[in-house]
């Protein structure tokens, strides 16, 4: 089993920004090729209002057109309750669909009344649905709490109100909880903090995700924290592609490129191989048009590099 499981959020987080549409074919063929290269669960689509997010207006077309591997977790995103509804829909009639619904809280009032027009209490009322909503219909119901580290609005976000909200997160049935640095403003010790306070409060049963953006250059250093904080599921976009259209300046993701050779080079096995990466990383750049922010799929693999087991315990 690998020590640490990569969430691919290409075809959601990664793409959701972009001012040009990608066709399904694209996005169905990045799913698959990331597959094929190793990354097990993947965040496809996002059950959003295509007049606010027109790159997800094909959502269900992507869904209905996903590989039926059982061995895979497909994940969509919800930011209310007609969205884990559209979840559970994509279900019907024995189709293969989404298996986990990814609902989503913010940490800031002002942002989540911008993003989702729901105040903080707000928001943890309607999770609360939302989590039972899919629990009972068969889906993995986990939660992200986005803003964990800054809000674009307010600034600065106490760590007790990000505690506060996993807490109730927790007691509420999600199996997995993720904290998002939406706009790419923590830092290594901050990461350190936040997940140990979060980690004391909900215990253990309860998974926990990073989500970084590297909006700021610490995105890879945040996920090396994460990591040695305990967190062995961490998010990432293909060739670092990203960004939140409701969040000024927040740009890409960490690059799973990037990741995945500091993971490997660290002795910390992903079950994804990377060169296999970089060559989809090559294949999207041709549909983009353009380069794709990741530096190792730049540079590539070190050469000569010395084993991990050298210098890692």
């Amino acid at each position: 089993m690998a020590d640490v499981t990569i969430v691919e959020v290409g075809v959601r987080d990664g793409l959701q920004n972009e001012p040009e549409i990608v066709s399904t074919a694209d996005k169905l063929g990045l799913i698959t090729r990331m597959i094929d290269a190793g990354v097990r669960r993947l965040e496809v689509a996002s059950f959003v209002n295509p007049k606010r997010v027109p790159q997800m207006a094909d959502a269900e077309a992507v869904i209905a057109g996903l590989p039926d591997r059982r061995d895979v977790s497909y994940i969509g995103l919800c930011l209310n309750k007609r969205g884990v509804l559209r979840a559970i829909e994509s279900r019907d009639g024995n189709k293969r669909g989404v298996d986990e619904a990814g609902c989503v809280l913010v940490a800031s009032n002002t942002f989540g009344e911008r993003n989702q027009g729901q105040t903080i209490d707000q928001g943890i009322a309607e999770n609360r649905e939302m989590l039972r909503l899919a629990r009972e219909n068969g889906l993995v119901a986990q939660v992200t709490i986005s803003a964990s580290f800054g809000c674009p609005f307010e600034g600065y976000v106490p760590p007790e109100t990000v505690v506060r909200c996993a807490e109730a997160m927790a007691e509420a049935g999600a199996e997995e909880i993720a904290l998002a640095d939406t706009i790419g403003v923590g830092v290594p010790a901050q990461v350190t903090d936040l997940f140990g306070r979060v980690r004391a409060a909900v215990g253990d049963s309860v998974r926990l995700r990073a989500h970084f953006h590297n909006t700021r250059g610490t995105g890879i250093a945040n996920a090396w924290a994460a990591y040695s904080a305990g967190v062995n599921v961490l998010d990432s976009s293909l060739g670092g592609l990203g960004g939140c259209p409701f969040a000024p300046k927040a740009t890409g993701n960490i690059s799973t490129e990037d990741l995945l050779f500091m993971l490997d080079g660290s002795g910390v096995s992903t079950g994804v191989d990377l060169a296999a990466a970089i060559a989809v990383n090559h294949w999207f750049e041709t549909v983009m048009g353009r380069p794709l922010p990741s530096m190792v799929a730049k540079a590539g693999p070190a050469p000569g590099a010395y084993p991990a087991a050298n210098y890692c315990v």
